[in-house]
Parts: C-alpha cells; structure tokens; sequence
C-alpha cells in the first residue's frame, strides 16, 4: 500500500477547503461512494454537453446512427475516465500530480499545460452558452450575464471539494424531475425527418465523426475524476468506485447528447442551441423552455466552478514545478482567481467562430489526452499496481526523476502516430483519413501504441523497491499533510 492502513481517526476541519495538490490525510478522508454517482452524472448533464451530440447531424448522418454512435462512444471514452476515478482514494492525490511517476517532476507540465487550456476552453463555452441562456430568458446582456455566472462558479470553487459535491447532488434531483418532463415532450411532440430511423442509411464519416467527439469528450474528464475521489477513504474498492463514476458519466452524457440529436435532427437547418431549446420546451407547456433554460445554467455553473476548481490544482502543480508550494488557502484563491480571469477574458472576447469551432476543440482535446491516459492507466494498472511513493511526488530530485523518459516517449510516439488518422473538419485531415473519406480511427492508433510502447519501456522499473520506500516515508507524509506542508 501508498499509505498506512489505520483507520482515520480525528475530526476533520470544516469551511473552506484548503488543500490543494497536497497529500489527503487518512483523518480527513470523508464521505460517501455513492456521491460520485451524481456528481458525474450531472457533471455530464448539462447543455455543453447537449452541443457534443450534433456532429454527426449537421454532417450528413440520420438520426439513428448519430444516436448509435454516442452510445458506442460513451460506452468507450466513459470506460477509460472511471478507471482514473479509482486512483483518488488509493493515492490521496488529485490527478493531474499523479502524472509525475510517468512523465516526472518537470517533465509533467507537457501534460499539465494541455490540461489548462482544456479547463480555460470549457470554460469560455460554458459561461457564453450560460450567459446566452440567462439573456434569453432575463434579459440584461450576454456579458454582464458571462460576468456573474464567473463570479459565482468562483465562489463555489473557492469553498471547494465538500459544496461542489453538494450542490451536484442537489442538482442532480432537479434535474430529473425538469429534464425528465422536456425529455418525454421532446420524444412525444417533435417530428423528425423520414428516414431518420432507416438503418439503411449507414455513412462511417458522420458515425466516426460523431464517435470521435463523443469518446473525446468523455476521455476529457479523465483529468478532473480523482479530484473529486481524493478525499474518500482508502478502503473503497477499485471496481466500486469504478462503477459509480462511469454509470453516473454515461447516463449523463448519454442523455443530454441524445438529447441534442434528437433536437438538431428537428430543427434542422434552424437549430441554435438556445433558441431550439427554448422552443422544444415550449411545445410542453408555455414558459416551460424558460425554466428548462434557467435550470440549465445552474448545470453550467456547477461545471464551470468544476473547471475553475481543477485549473486550480493544475497551475499550482506548474508552479510547484518550480518552486515549492505549501499548500494554503491563499495559493488556491490566486489560483482559482487567474483561473477565473482568464476563462472571462476569453468568454468576453470570443466570436460565433469559436462556438461553431467547438467540436474542432473537442477533438483536439481527445487527440492530446488519448496517449496521456493510456500511458497514466497502464503505468498505474499494469506497472506499478497502484504502488506509489506519494512523498516522492513531491521531491524535485526524487525516485521518479525530473524527466520520465519513459513516458514523454510513450506519450510523443503514441500522438505521432495518430496524425495520419487526425480528421479535424476543415482544419486539416490525415492523409489516412482522406483515404478513409474523413472517418477518424485515430483513438484506435494511439492507446494501443503508447500503452504498449510504456509498459516496454518500463519493464526494469524495481515497484518492489518503490513499495517499500513507500512505506518507511508513511508516518512522514501524514505528519507532513497535518503540517499543511509537502513532504
């Protein structure tokens, strides 16, 4: 084991959370496993979300391979980000710092910056769509509405891991209940095309176009899972945290993305995400697509905080890359602060492109994560089954280096060769993928190599040796968390 197996043993200090990539202390490890039930389930089930399932539509495809297709990619992508989930308890990590075994002290930030930019990406969409919703139905002003749905996922993300929980369960219930009546009007009162439902009509472009989106979008959160599993207490197993994660992703996801097929395959040539929305619910009762809108930026909100919360972790981890950070309260209000920032400047300043550019992000954001969780999932799984040295994390000139060869090659090798495979609408096409007609098999390509090509390298790796280091610097990683220091 990473850590001692007592059991916790003191209260827990309560309010605003002050931990940041630092080490979770058995005493302060807390809450239930079933509560990444729904905090996945409603982090997936908001209308960013709905925006991933219209690739394939306004493609070309009907409506039945498009539906097919997101229930194939979130079975997939889903299956990858819950096995990330069941690293949190065990290591007592969040997860981007979990990257520092494979790709080393200094070597993580190749990882940790395309994580960034995802968290600032999300957010910028997020907050338009939010503010869209907001103007649509209250009225004021986009950007004064961008400004205050900032302003409040800040707060949220401030007081930390224990409200963001909450307020996703709370949410959760909501959302059934509003949800579950715009869903059974939009199957009961909206008409589709003919041939929507003719399996006949099978095109692999659209299919693996709007795969590609799906499974990427699902491997994205593989970056926040352990975040928001740390804090529970080392003795859930692996495959129940795993189950609760990946149901509670891909019901969410599945759900909201059939949902915006089925709205796109409706609408048409006429669908806006809002507008379409707005209208759908109206069809249910009048002023039914309001409260469906009004719900949905609290969605938006609550993932917008998740976003500010794991941007947070992600560049203090960067600046501990160079220069030691004790982990306080300040550090993550800075942090979640610029964060925060910079995700409104960007919200501020986006145009239309950026909103019609969204799935070019999504892919990217697949491309750039498939090699990392392949090589992170087979390090953890296959190599190293778990045990970590956690004090070694955080030693600049520890046991797992300042650059994990093994794993920047893996990573690099692994998206090399996904390039010819890349389909990314009109900003550039693979020379396999024009052969293929488009169609991106790329996801297929990269974990299998970069998997494959990490466990080759690391085969001299001695876990042996780093188990027992693991467990003579235990009593020291407890002291040093109750400390509020780095080991």
């Amino acid at each position: 084991m990473t850590s001692p197996s007592t059991s916790p043993s003191a209260p827990r200090v309560t309010g605003l959370e002050i931990r940041s990539i630092d080490y979770v202390p058995l005493d302060e490890r807390h809450g239930k496993l079933w509560h990444l039930g729904p905090l996945w389930f409603m982090s997936n089930a908001q209308i960013a979300t709905l925006a991933v399932g219209l690739i394939s539509i306004t493609e070309g495809g009907n409506l039945i391979w498009s539906l097919l297709a997101i229930v194939a990619g979130t079975v997939i992508g889903t299956f990858f980000m819950a096995f990330h989930s069941a690293q949190g308890p065990q290591l007592g990590l969040p997860q981007m710092i979990q990257s520092r075994p494979q790709f080393g002290y200094v070597g993580a930030l190749l990882v940790w910056l395309f994580a960034y930019v995802q968290y600032a990406g999300f957010n910028v969409f997020n907050t338009i769509l939010a503010g869209d919703a907001l103007h649509s139905t209250l009225h004021g002003g986009v950007k004064l509405w961008v400004v205050v749905v900032t302003a409040v996922a800040f707060v949220i993300a401030l007081v930390g891991y224990d409200i963001i929980h909450k307020a996703e369960r709370v949410l959760t219930y909501i959302f059934l209940v509003i949800f579950g009546v715009f869903t059974v009007g939009v199957l009961v009162t909206l008409h589709y095309p003919p041939g929507s439902f003719d399996l006949g009509r099978f095109a692999w472009t659209p299919f693996l176009a709007q795969f590609g989106v799906v499974a990427g979008y699902q491997i994205s959160w593989a970056i926040y899972v352990s975040d928001y599993s740390r804090y529970l207490p080392p003795d859930v197993t692996v495959r129940k945290t795993f189950y609760w994660t990946y149901f509670g992703s891909a019901l969410g996801g599945i759900w909201l993305m059939v949902l915006g097929t089925l709205l796109a395959a409706w609408a048409g040539k006429d669908f806006e995400t809002i507008r379409s929305i707005n209208a759908a619910g109206d069809k249910v009762f009048s002023g039914f697509g309001a409260i469906v809108l009004l719900f949905a930026t609290l969605g938006l909100i609550s993932v917008t905080a998740l976003n500010m919360y794991g941007g947070s972790l992600t560049l203090i981890s960067a600046i501990d890359s160079f220069r030691r950070v004790r982990p306080t309260l300040a550090v993550r209000l800075v942090t979640i602060g610029l964060t925060a920032a910079l995700s409104l400047v960007g919200a501020l300043a986006a145009t239309s492109n950026f909103l019609e550019n969204f799935n070019n992000f999504l892919l990217l954001v697949l491309y750039l994560f498939i090699p990392w969780t392949a090589v992170n999932l087979t390090d953890y799984y296959v190599v190293r089954r778990g045990h970590y040295a956690i004090a070694e994390i955080f030693h600049p000139h520890g046991i797992y280096g300042r650059w994990g060869w093994h794993g920047i090659i893996a990573y690099l090798v692994g998206f090399a060769v996904m390039v010819p495979f890349f389909s990314v609408g009109t900003l550039y096409v693979g020379p396999v993928a024009h052969a293929l007609d488009g169609a991106d098999i790329s996801l297929f390509v990269g974990l299998p190599v970069s998997a494959v090509l990490y466990w080759l390298l690391t085969r001299s790796i001695d876990v042996a040796a780093e188990t027992r280091l693991a467990e003579a610097e235990a009593q020291e990683l407890e002291r040093a968390a109750h400390e509020h220091r780095e080991p």
